[in-house]
């Protein structure tokens, strides 16, 4: 899609969202319009909590926003994802997370944790209704969007203009973390904050120092695959692996002085893998190392050209991924594997937290409808699901967008 017809697409969903806003909150006053993307991990899983590197992009799919301040102490939150259902309020004096609430839980977890973090309060309530074009359940960070998305209409609304992107970025993490209960790292909310068009982010979690990439495929694309399988162990698994990571790290710390996984070489770890007593917790920890010296070697990759490289590291982060860390499933190795088979691919592998959700692929131009249907067939066959597809592209981070008249 052209940047002219993107710019067209999402004028149309905002000023559908701007118009359900005003039936259901009413017309008139200060309305502002925002917009929050999804993101994809290029390589690096899994490592943003073990203090090494990821490479993530935003993409220009993500979620809108409409909000306007209130006179009164009351927040409404409404998603047209889920027209059936009324607003959601709540209250400043009462931040509570509450079953009831569903997904309203991450936007109020934002407004909570920008008052624990930064010890900033919005002066009065506000209404907030937000519209997602991510595919649900897809591993492409629908949650860190709405969280930034929360963070960039407080801080808009209340002119908290001290608050960087990357600030909010740490306080949706620590409302994921703190309220909603996900022990995640900060790679999902940092580029969802800090995406830029055309480019991935090489960050190094362990001090969140990062660097633009230029993503230059003229002969390619980044597809992305989405399994349409999302298994309800998935936060609490996620926990567990980062829970493993931490037994390895404090048997390594017995005779290392080191911080975090991410500061180990392959070599070093190879050296001292013994300490590490327990076989599952060794092979989380070997995941998080070599994934780490993975990423690192694929941004040189891709600096130097080197796509077919950057794409065979690829190829190794979702066996590791698979085998050592144990967050793939059945139907995303199928369609890894039949990715594999094609001419033209020049890498593919999971993406996202695991246990479904999608892969992602680097696949060349004229690959791409053979991917399609070769993929898209052999996978219908083997599980009954109808894979989804999706060519994307890079965006921008988090901001205000102009609403049309």
């Amino acid at each position: 899609m052209s940047a002219e017809a993107e710019r067209g697409k999402r004028g149309m969903e905002q000023k559908k969202l701007q118009e359900k806003f005003e039936g259901l909150f009413g017309a008139g006053g200060d309305i502002r319009g925002y917009f929050s993307p999804g993101r994809v991990n290029l390589i690096g899983e899994h490592t943003d909590y073990n203090g090494g590197h990821v490479f993530p992009c935003a993409l220009t799919i993500g979620t809108y926003g409409i909000a306007r301040k209130r006179e009164d102490s009351k927040i409404r939150f409404y998603s047209l994802n889920m027209e059936d259902r009324p607003p959601m309020e709540a209250d400043l004096s009462d931040l509570s997370y509450r079953e009831e609430y569903g997904w309203a839980n991450y936007p109020l977890g934002v407004v909570w944790a920008m008052k624990k973090v930064k010890g900033l309060t919005p002066g009065t309530g506000f209404d907030m209704a937000v519209y997602g074009n991510i595919p649900n359940g897809s591993g492409l960070s629908s949650s860190a969007s709405l969280e930034v998305l929360t963070g960039v209409i407080v801080r808009d609304l209340f002119g908290f203009d001290s608050l960087t992107n990357i600030d909010l970025a740490l306080v949706g993490q620590y409302s994921e973390n703190n309220f909603n209960g996900c022990n995640c790292g900060i790679m999902d909310q940092f580029a969802v904050a800090m995406g830029k068009k055309d480019a991935a982010i090489f960050l190094d979690c362990s001090d969140l120092s990062y660097e633009y990439a230029p993503i230059a495929l003229p002969d390619a694309k980044i597809l992305i695959t989405n399994s349409k399988v999302k298994h309800s162990l998935v936060d609490s698994a996620y926990n567990d692996r980062r829970e493993e990571c931490a037994r390895a790290l404090s048997m390594l710390q017995v005779e290392l002085d080191i911080e975090a996984l991410g500061e180990l070489s392959q070599e070093e770890f190879e050296e001292h893998a013994d300490l590490i007593w327990d076989p599952v917790c060794r092979r989380r920890a070997k995941h998080a190392v070599y994934e780490n010296q993975r990423t690192i070697r694929a941004v040189e990759a891709l600096k130097s050209g080197q796509i077919e490289m950057f794409g065979q590291l690829m190829n190794a982060s979702h066996i590791s991924l698979r085998d050592d860390y144990e967050v793939s499933c059945r139907e995303v190795d199928i369609l890894v594997d039949e990715a594999w088979k094609i001419p033209g691919v020049i890498g593919s592998r999971i993406t996202g937290g695991g246990f479904g959700g999608c892969t992602v692929s680097l696949v060349k131009n004229d690959a791409i409808d053979p991917f399609i249907d070769w993929v898209g067939s052999a996978y219908r066959e083997k599980t009954g699901i109808e894979a989804e597809f999706y060519a994307v592209e890079i965006g921008d981070g988090a901001g205000r967008v102009t609403l049309s008249e």
